[in-house]
């Protein structure tokens, strides 16, 4: 087998696998940099309790209409707002932290939404919704990635600098105006509507792989907050492209070879970034002098 078998045959032949990694690069835009303000704030967990919140919302526009992109779509976007919306609320006004009640929402946003689609889906459908089929993105499914990705970008351009502000202090913004708590939802409905957009292609439980894990290994290679974003996205991506090729070669699920390979690259980064754990311990410790 030579080069051009191993690397550009399977796309160059087939239109699923290119319109598989179609989706997944341009997902990666937008995906990369939700995540890495999520890391910095603190809220990689979030992310994946609002990738489960959003299985109801799915699995209701799956019983209206079957494997629908369009009414599945809309129905994780509201159900990830409405959880985002009451943990909100809940947090407000009661003794419980947004952490804790984001907890207890997607549980049974979890358990309601494989309720839902049990009763008239099979075991295949549930697996769909689950876990995605990348390599069944059709046209329609790309443009939908690509409205959201789009929208995404334009939020993320107008919010940077309350978002960054909240990143380096998080009472600061909220000291200072009124703009806090409304830049906070309007963050989460961001990291909903990139779920969404991945949902169509990973799944609801491995949607947030493709968000948190290469914001989380740039994190060892970098320091700005640009060059973190723009890594994300070039790890998300090379994680898809390889992803797909293990899928393709060895026939397992493209899905989870696309976020293994990114955990991959996670602990590579981990061990050998110029911030992980091999450069800090080879790097000369200062001594006090006395």
């Amino acid at each position: 087998m030579n080069l051009y078998d191993l690397f550009l045959a399977p796309f160059m032949q087939f239109g699923f696998m290119t319109r598989a990694l179609a989706g997944a690069v341009i997902l990666s835009l937008s995906a990369g940099p939700v995540g890495v303000f999520l890391m910095l704030r603190r809220m990689s967990l979030t992310g994946d309790a609002m990738a489960h919140a959003i299985l109801p919302g799915a699995a209701a526009g799956f019983l209206v209409s079957g494997l629908a992109i369009l009414p599945m779509t809309l129905g994780g976007f509201a159900a990830g707002l409405v959880v985002a919306v009451l943990s909100g609320l809940v947090s407000r006004f009661t003794i419980q932290r947004e952490d804790n009640s984001l907890a207890a929402f997607y549980l049974i946003s979890l358990a309601l939404g494989v309720m839902l689609v049990s009763l008239k889906g099979s075991n295949v459908d549930l697996m769909h919704v689950l876990f995605g089929t990348v390599l069944a993105l059709n046209n329609d499914a790309l443009i939908m990635i690509g409205a959201i990705v789009t929208v995404s970008l334009v939020a993320l351009a107008l919010l940077w600098r309350p978002l960054v502000a909240e990143c380096l202090d998080p009472t600061f913004l909220r000291s200072v105006s009124g703009a806090g708590q409304p830049v906070h939802l309007l963050f989460l409905a961001l990291v909903v509507i990139n779920l969404v957009g991945g949902f169509q292609a990973l799944g609801t439980l491995l949607a947030v792989g493709l968000m948190m894990l290469p914001a989380a290994a740039a994190r060892f290679w970098v320091r700005s907050l640009e060059a973190m974003c723009a890594l994300a996205i070039a790890i998300s991506v090379v994680s898809s492209y390889l992803g797909l090729l293990v899928s393709y070669h060895l026939s397992v699920a493209s899905g989870p070879a696309i976020i293994l390979v990114a955990g991959a690259i996670y602990v590579l980064s981990m061990l050998f970034g110029s911030r992980g754990l091999v450069s800090s311990n080879l790097r000369p410790r200062r001594h006090r002098v006395a």
